[in-house]
């Protein structure tokens, strides 16, 4: 029995000393060591008391997320949101002040009338109001919506995200100490919700130095396990499989549906020697080149010194002329040029195809002419089988993931869609919208109509006109209408909502390819005349203020799905266009003869 004990210890020595020679090959945080900034248990009651008594900052849901990782160190070096002098050279270089590259702005903005003064503490809640952190005010600085958009996303055009999200922050960045009470409260995935610390412990269990992540928001198909396996193959090390599942582009697939067809493939199909799955609770920007920067940082404080970066990384799609935002290998060409500093390698791949009469992919760079090949696209993909309910080829994806994903994707016409109608007082938007509601219903899609003026009664009694109350009033609007889409239902919404970027900002809530926007394209002088409650009339006088077309702006869509003319068409004409348009995107099914 001694000699049995011994044995033990002697096992358990060799272990750690295993354990850390590992540790001294896997590549350390960025910058040197992870940042931790939750408090120690024992002081845990006594700051919880204390934040009871502060003022009271609920956190919108990018916070959160920003929050969480500063926590638990992905976003290492940094213990805070960013103060002035780091925002600033941030913004203009990709660095901080110290001059240590940090290519994505972490910022934490508030409004005015937050009453938050220097040297004072505050506390940070959720959504829900559940304490998360307390913060001492450091600094309180104004920023600059318009530079930030340009230097950093590349434009101002609001179809971008983020560009047009930015229009609803505060003024205000506010930055000082952090300490961390608690974590946000998941329910979901709990054992796959990993921070960077219990990341690398993982890896070092595998045994392999090189790790190669792979950042995904989508669903994964054969040709990407296939691209990854070989990845980790190719550097004789571990694959962090590591999808987001914080913020990701509006109108991608929701992270539950996502997720599930991740665990699918990590316990059945990927050699479980050499991957591992976590996920990242990460906000993303959507901002291509600097994104891709910022995922290598991150992925380096969770034990990767390689990352997979493809095609159009983090890209947000396309903009209001239609063209890209950015080029297709931006992101790969920043990356490789920071590679050496931020010590994380790009990865880049070509297109795999499968090569039908051997059973295998292959990239195609490296195929002969005239082979037999087969392809999907993202497109083809979603309209020639999720939105008409066929099964996704075997060859194509595992038939587990297949069946996944056609349970959260049912046929186009009973998907949830939003029809916003857009334009001056009296151009139109609400007869033709109650017209086509009751169209619709030969169709078999019954639709819910959010006019206006009946919204101003009720959803958003006591708001004024001016631009903050209007904003308020189309974000409500926008938030219903994504609810009433996210539940498979339709939604007409009549309304003149003048400002482009805030209906853009409906657009990123309810899913751009779920949004039709209906420019109603009538002129002033017109909507004028029909003016029968002679609202123009004491508009003109003074009499009303801030009324859009007199003295406040209407900015007119720059490509709406649909632009209407009510002066050369009737309203049934116009909503019988509007029903074609509906048949051929498949959101309703034609009538029977």
């Amino acid at each position: 029995m001694p000699g049995a004990k011994t044995g033990r210890v002697s096992n358990v020595r060799k272990h750690m000393t295993n354990v850390s020679e590992q540790e001294a090959i896997l590549i350390e945080p960025y910058c040197g060591s992870l940042v931790d900034l939750l408090v120690e248990p024992d002081e845990r009651e006594a700051l919880l008391a204390r934040a009871a008594q502060l003022p009271r900052l609920q956190l919108t849901p990018r916070s959160i997320c920003d929050l969480e990782l500063l926590a638990t160190g992905a976003f290492s070096p940094l213990k805070s949101f960013l103060g002035q002098a780091d925002y600033q050279r941030v913004v203009a270089e990709m660095r901080l002040a110290d001059g240590t590259l940090f290519p994505i702005p972490l910022t934490l903005p508030v409004a005015p009338e937050a009453g938050l003064h220097l040297d004072a503490e505050v506390a940070l809640a959720d959504q829900q109001n559940n304490l998360l952190a307390v913060m001492r005010v450091e600094e309180l600085y104004e920023w600059d919506r318009d530079s930030e958009a340009e230097q950093v996303y590349g434009t101002r055009d609001t179809r971008h995200p983020l560009a047009a999200e930015m229009h609803s922050w505060g003024k205000y960045n506010l930055s000082g100490e952090l300490r961390v009470l608690s974590l946000p409260r998941y329910y979901d995935f709990r054992a796959l919700r990993l921070t960077p610390r219990e990341v690398r412990r993982r890896l070092i269990s595998l045994g392999h130095a090189n790790v190669v992540a792979f950042q995904t928001r989508n669903p994964l198909h054969r040709a990407h396990e296939e691209l990854t396996a070989r990845a980790a193959q190719a550097i004789g090390g571990t694959l962090l499989l590591h999808p987001v599942v914080g913020l990701t582009k509006p109108g991608d697939i929701d992270h539950y549906t996502r997720v599930r067809s991740y665990r699918v493939l990590a316990e059945r199909y990927y050699d479980r020697r050499h991957m591992l799955l976590a996920l990242l609770p990460l906000a993303m920007r959507m901002a291509g080149p600097r994104e891709a920067l910022w995922h290598a940082l991150i992925r380096r404080n969770f034990g990767a010194n390689h990352l997979i970066v493809g095609r159009d990384h983090a890209s947000p799609g396309r903009d209001s002329q239609d063209r890209p935002f950015y080029g297709p290998y931006d992101a790969q060409e920043l990356l490789a040029k920071h590679a050496a500093e931020l010590g994380v390698r790009p990865m880049p791949f070509s297109e795999l195809v499968y090569l039908s009469e051997e059973d295998r992919y292959e990239e195609s760079s490296r195929i002969a002419a005239g082979t037999p090949t087969a392809s999907l696209s993202g497109t083809e993909v979603r309209e020639q089988y999720l939105q008409r309910g066929r099964a996704l080829p075997a060859w194509f994806t595992r038939p587990e993931v297949a069946s996944i994903l056609a349970e959260a994707h049912p046929p186009r016409h009973q998907q949830g869609f939003c029809l916003w109608f857009t334009g001056l007082s009296g151009a139109g938007k609400s007869t033709t919208a109650d017209i086509l509601s009751i169209m619709m219903l030969e169709h078999g899609r019954q639709v819910t109509v959010l006019d206006g003026d009946v919204v101003r009664t009720h959803l958003s009694k006591g708001l004024g006109f001016d631009k903050e109350d209007r904003d308020i009033n189309i974000r409500r609007i926008g938030y219903v209408a994504s609810e009433i889409v996210r539940h498979g239902g339709g939604v007409i919404c009549a309304t003149v909502s003048p400002y482009r970027a805030t209906r853009n900002e409906c657009r990123a809530l309810v899913g751009v390819e779920r949004f039709i926007e209906v420019y109603v394209d009538t002129p002033l002088e017109v909507c004028e005349e029909r003016d029968a409650k002679g609202m123009y009339a004491l508009a003109r006088e003074g009499k009303i203020k801030n009324f859009t077309g007199i003295d406040d702006p209407y900015e007119p869509p720059h490509n709406p799905e649909i632009a209407i003319d009510t002066i050369q068409f009737t309203a049934e004409e116009n909503a019988e266009r509007i029903i074609a348009y509906l048949i051929t995107q498949g959101f309703i099914l034609p009538s029977s003869p």
